[in-house]
């Protein structure tokens, strides 16, 4: 999407505001004994609650033989993004880590948003790991300038990542959205700066570092949906719907 009117720029604003409270409101949420199908209920209750619609539920991505069956996508540990809550129902646990992955529909545009929270106290790689991966975003965000290119998102996210002795996973990546849940830019979280496609004012994208704290190999679950780990490491996951303005980048799902 790229943002041609003003109200299309206030929808855009608000919506990622709605989805930064609900996602705040899950975060908080999260604790030893909470299951993956409350934090479903919730998302939904909450959206809904604002007048607006879960843009997940029953969307069916390219290449998936079903509809995505929750409003929210649950990833514990070495799951690394797609995780459903509501089929295979599990409680949290203490040292565990839980990625959070949300979108909304407000006034017909979409936004995209997630966190990955520790249950409870963490160990210290994992620490690392959260703190690698939200950096990156960061840095990724700050590369996001009218006039360079999704190559220059994708390198200051792989530098920040791997600096910190992680790996980036390859096959997922951060997209374009607003009229649709996934759009063209597909922006890798790893490549060469001055590569890929022109990024211009008005550009809606979503950005979405995935790193592993072990090898970057993922594995596709028999739901169709859940990515995990090849060798059974940790994964962390953030991501921020984002506008390009003259300035640079407007985080559109900052809390």
């Amino acid at each position: 999407m790229t943002i041609q009117t003003e109200k299309e720029r206030e929808d855009l604003i608000e919506g990622g505001k709605r989805l930064a409270a609900v996602l705040s409101a899950l975060g908080a949420k999260v604790a030893p004994g909470v299951t993956t199908e409350e934090l479903d209920d919730l998302a939904e209750q909450l959206i809904r609650a604002g007048g607006d619609e879960p843009c997940f539920l029953g969307y069916t991505p390219e290449g998936a033989h079903r509809p995505y069956p929750a409003t929210l996508c649950v990833s514990i540990n070495d799951e690394v993004v797609h995780g459903i809550p509501n089929e295979s129902v599990r409680k949290l646990k203490e040292g565990d880590i839980v990625g959070l992955d949300l979108g909304l529909r407000h006034n017909g545009v979409i936004v995209d948003a997630a966190i990955t929270v520790p249950v409870g106290q963490v160990d210290d790689e994992t620490t690392k790991l959260l703190r690698a991966t939200e950096a990156a975003l960061a840095r990724g965000i700050a590369a996001a300038l009218p006039g360079n290119h999704v190559g220059d998102i994708s390198q200051a996210i792989q530098k920040e990542i791997e600096g910190a002795g992680f790996s980036v996973v390859k096959e997922l990546g951060g997209h374009g959205v607003g009229e649709h849940v996934h759009e063209e830019p597909f922006i890798p979280n790893y490549g060469r700066t001055g590569q890929g496609e022109l990024l211009t004012e008005g550009m809606v994208l979503a950005l979405e570092p995935i790193s592993t704290a072990g090898k970057a190999s993922v594995v596709l679950a028999p739901d169709g949906y859940t990515f995990r780990t090849k060798d059974g490491s940790r994964s962390a996951h953030f991501e921020h719907t984002i506008l390009l303005e003259k300035g640079g980048a407007r985080i559109v799902t900052a809390a």
